[in-house]
């Protein structure tokens, strides 16, 4: 009986698979091949996207995202048969575009820039390889690849400050009387951090991709997929805030460990799964679309004369198609071979130069704190002190080239010490220098810190403009080196922390000049 069972659930899709159409069997054969060409170029983004869709809980629900396109997929598979696949030369160029998206972010060591790309190759080659038509009719489960992509991490210290605002009110209405410093709140029951890990970004950027996803299957009005995808970002910043109240309420009466313990429990799956049934609860009745009957995305418009323009003539001979793909993808892997190896000219050793007013004395903190240059193929920390005592700490990092692991204004480098006493409170924007970060240490020592970088003519503190300088420089293959400057307080207020730095910096002159000397380029 169990036999029989077995060869009869065999048997439809072989049936299934030999009344499949000619063009559509060697359509599927190309597309496996440049697929293939596709992820051997692109090996290093997805292994690298793995291990964070494996590992970290913040993505774990991307694990989903490949099932969930192919049920999308397969859901229209009958529609799909009535439509001629055929190799699309205009589809070549946004292909090649994804290649260079990709080529930017990965020889600038931008992970999400280089990520991106990788996935948007992938899906470009769709329409690429079986035409445009194939693409449009699916359209939603394409662009639905795109949350392979991790992101998100960028969001934390925004909604570290969101949240604290929100507990902060609703510690103050429930009664018990709390101060907020940054992420910091001091009740009577304790000092409670709202921590990376508290910030919600994890089931924000789920619930975003469950949105988009219920928004799609369950409504057919813009309308109402424009409301429920409104409800479903501000719901779970606004439950994560209640949340992160609750914790310190409960604390109040039941101890602070025993809130944490609750809090650890409760925090998880149990509370996305509460948020999840209280979205779709409240949007139940206004379902409009049944998710069984999807249906090919833009069936109307298949047939129209832009489409047919679009389209154009088919590429006669496919093989040549898919060998012109293959080349596309070499050269943009041999383009970034060569820009990966571009590395500047460093000197063997560097030093931090005197500064007039100012005398070099022993780096004794009060507080361990050693900024993350990783991948620095030089680095400096060193103090400084005037005639009236006020101190000052100088951390310099000087990188031959910008990659992955050696990245100057990456998450995790620079002032903030991952896995240290120090704990991130707030923006800090004190300093003429440029805006900076307001440091903790055992909710005790203050640290305020201004970070600057330095790319030829570059001089910036923020990591978005040293990313496009670095992309613009190993694209034209330009050997310029990379430099990280921090600039710190350490155990003084806000004022005298200003002071300190504005006064140290105008002592040592023009901060460019003085970085590029430091690397020995003056």
């Amino acid at each position: 009986m169990g036999c029989g069972m077995s060869h009869e659930a065999v048997a439809q899709p072989i049936s299934q698979a030999a009344t499949l159409p000619a063009a559509w069997r060697s359509g599927l054969i190309r597309l496996a091949a440049a697929w293939l060409a596709l992820g051997a170029a692109t090996w290093s983004e997805w292994a690298t996207m793995f291990r964070q869709w494996w590992d970290i809980s913040t993505y774990n629900h991307i694990l989903f995202v490949p099932l969930i396109v192919g049920w999308l997929v397969w859901d229209r598979r009958k529609e799909l048969l009535d439509i001629e696949p055929a190799a699309w030369w205009r589809g070549l160029l946004p292909f090649a575009g994804a290649m260079f998206v990709w080529l930017v972010g990965s020889v600038a060591g931008v992970n999400s820039v280089s990520q991106s790309g990788a996935v948007l190759g992938l899906i470009l080659i769709v329409p690429a390889m079986l035409g445009p038509r194939v693409a449009l009719a699916c359209a939603f489960p394409l662009a639905y690849l795109l949350f392979l992509v991790p992101f998100g991490d960028e969001l934390v210290p925004t909604l570290q400050t969101v949240t604290a605002a929100l507990v902060i009110w609703l510690t103050h209405l429930s009664g018990i009387p709390a101060v907020v410093d940054g992420v910091f709140i001091d009740t009577p029951a304790g000092l409670f951090e709202v921590a990376e890990a508290c910030s919600g970004v994890k089931f924000l950027i789920a619930m975003v991709a469950l949105g988009v996803l219920v928004s799609y299957a369950c409504f057919r009005s813009w309308r109402r997929r424009a409301v429920f995808m409104a409800a479903a970002i501000v719901l779970p910043i606004l439950a994560n805030g209640v949340r992160a109240w609750g914790t310190i309420y409960i604390a109040q009466s039941q101890g602070v460990e025993f809130a944490a313990g609750f809090d650890h429990i409760f925090y998880g799956w149990v509370f996305f799964a509460i948020v999840v049934a209280l979205l779709l609860a409240a949007f139940w009745r206004w379902f409009d679309r049944d998710p069984d009957d999807l249906g090919i995305d833009f069936a109307d418009q298949l047939d129209g004369k832009w489409m047919t323009r679009l389209a154009g003539k088919a590429a006669a001979s496919p093989q040549r198609h898919l060998a012109i793909t293959v080349a596309i993808v070499a050269f943009f892997l041999a383009w970034n071979i060569g820009a990966s190896r571009v590395e500047a000219a460093l000197p063997d050793r560097i030093h931090l130069p005197e500064v007039e007013g100012w005398t070099r004395v022993d780096y004794t903190p009060q507080v361990p704190w050693q900024p993350r240059l990783a991948g620095a193929d030089h680095a400096l920390i060193g103090r400084y002190r005037d005639a009236s005592g006020r101190e000052i700490d100088v951390v310099y990092g000087l990188y031959a080239a910008q990659a992955e692991g050696r990245e100057a204004g990456a998450a995790g480098e620079g002032a903030l010490v991952p896995d240290s006493p120090w704990r991130w409170v707030a923006p800090w924007n004190g300093s003429s220098v440029g805006e900076g970060e307001e440091l903790l240490a055992y909710g005790q020592l203050r640290r305020h810190a201004v970070t600057r970088y330095r790319m030829g003519d570059l001089e910036t503190g923020s990591p978005t403009e040293l990313k496009l300088r670095s992309m613009t420089s190993r694209l034209f293959l330009t050997r310029e080196p990379t430099m990280t400057l921090i600039l710190s307080v350490e155990g003084a207020d806000g004022e005298t922390a200003r002071a300190t730095i504005d006064d140290f910096s105008a002592d040592a002159g023009r901060r460019g000049e003085w970085m590029d000397r430091i690397a020995g380029l003056r």
